[in-house]
């Protein structure tokens, strides 16, 4: 039976993606071994000029140490760039978003193919089991309506989309029979979810929480104006995670007109405040060096982040992206001060892990990975890492955790 293996660049939603390929392929065997491969199925990423790279990279490599596989482009950058990689002759094959269920029957050409699909599609498959994972990622939508200036990814995975309800709740409940009791909801604009179907994010969650075995569930990323009084009402729910991913972008009125988001700080600053006050973590996706970002600017929205009550931060440089409006936007940002910008804003932020975490020590509800050495990690329910050591295999197990010790690495627990 010929071989095949995935290979996964960038988001949870592109995880899911992998799972769903995985689970539909039945006259293959699937390898953890790229080496030892017929077939390297590389479900890539093209959200920045490095995403890119990276993808492109990966590929060359795999021709010169494993010359016989045949490279299968998959994900967000096969709408980007499989056409002119497939033109080069760089991949065997490529398959957009809407084939990616057909992997199996994909798989069985002979010849170079370029299956690129639609941008309507939306998933049926039913994912049962994570492979190699202790919490599951559930995607509930696809595609986004947002138009931000800066961002490819409505051009690549399409206007945003709902899954139905009821598949969403069929795999949880086989997902959770099957051990799995954390669930990460995922998808290109998450908070969106429900607004083609009647229905909304909240009244999903409250169905989700009903599943026998469901015990703690995560959000992947939810926008400020998505954060309603409905939702507000189930931040106490003992199975929602204390960590809330909130994309602001940035903290500068006059960026986020250039970027054309539909936040602004002042709603922001009292959304967040009100969100931490209730015991939450609070992350952030945040942009750097994007197009007019002067050193005034600059200055005032570092003021602003030390204001918030974030704990984690997951920044970009800005790269510029063909096709999109802040492609063309003067000032550029050099480099290196980009780079500068990036360290100035993730210091801030992991002082303000460092902080947060020092203040809840106790009560922690860990789910512990996979271990090496006899050193098993997790996350606790605010999404922090936690280290355990043990004798014992504690791989996919739950554990309660006071009296942690915290370092600026992270913390430390003991069973």
């Amino acid at each position: 039976m010929q071989k095949v293996y995935f290979k996964t660049f960038g988001c949870r939603t592109n995880q899911f993606d992998t799972q769903v390929m995985m689970s539909k392929l039945k006259d293959y065997q699937i390898t953890d071994d790229e080496l030892d491969s017929d077939f390297i199925v590389v479900n890539s990423c093209t959200v920045t000029n490095g995403a890119d790279s990276s993808v492109r990279n990966y590929i060359s490599s795999m021709k010169r140490k494993n010359p016989e596989a045949k490279v299968v482009l998959a994900g967000c950058g096969s709408h980007s760039k499989g056409e002119s990689l497939f033109e080069d002759k760089k991949v065997f094959g490529v398959i957009g978003h809407s084939e990616k269920e057909n992997i199996n029957a994909v798989l069985k050409n002979e010849k170079p193919f370029y299956q690129i699909g639609d941008l309507e599609h939306i998933d049926s498959t039913i994912v049962e089991e994570f492979v190699g994972k202790s919490r599951a990622f559930i995607k509930i939508q696809e595609g986004c309506d947002f138009r931000c200036s800066y961002c490819i990814i409505p051009a690549v995975r399409g206007d945003a989309r709902s899954h139905k309800e009821e598949v969403i709740l069929e795999q949880i409940t086989k997902l959770a029979s099957n051990g799995f009791g954390e669930f990460i909801l995922t998808g290109t604009n998450v908070g969106s979810y429900g607004q083609d179907h009647n229905t909304s994010m909240a009244k999903l969650l409250k169905k989700m929480s009903m599943i026998r075995g469901v015990r703690r569930i995560r959000i992947g990323s939810l926008e400020p104006i998505q954060i309603d009084d409905e939702f507000m009402e189930l931040l106490d729910e003992p199975w929602m995670a204390r960590h809330m991913h909130i994309a602001l972008q940035h903290t500068s009125d006059k960026m986020l007109k250039l970027m054309n988001r539909r936040n602004e700080y002042k709603t922001d600053y009292t959304l967040l405040h009100k969100i931490a006050s209730r015991g939450y973590a609070l992350g952030t996706d945040y942009i750097v060096g994007h197009p007019g970002e002067d050193e005034e600017v600059w200055n005032g929205a570092m003021q602003r982040v030390k204001e918030l009550p974030l704990t984690h931060v997951h920044a970009f440089s800005y790269s510029k992206r063909d096709n999109t409006a802040s492609a063309s936007m003067k000032p550029e940002i050099r480099g290196n001060i980009a780079k500068d910008r990036h360290r100035e804003l993730t210091a801030i932020i992991k002082a303000k892990n460092f902080a947060f975490r020092r203040e809840h020590t106790d009560n922690l509800e860990v789910l512990l990975e996979n271990g090496k050495n006899g050193v098993y990690h997790g996350f606790d329910q605010y999404f922090n890492k936690v280290s355990v050591p043990s004798d014992e295999d504690l791989s996919s197990n739950w554990v309660f955790l006071n009296d942690v010790e915290v370092t600026h690495e992270g913390n430390k627990g003991r069973i």
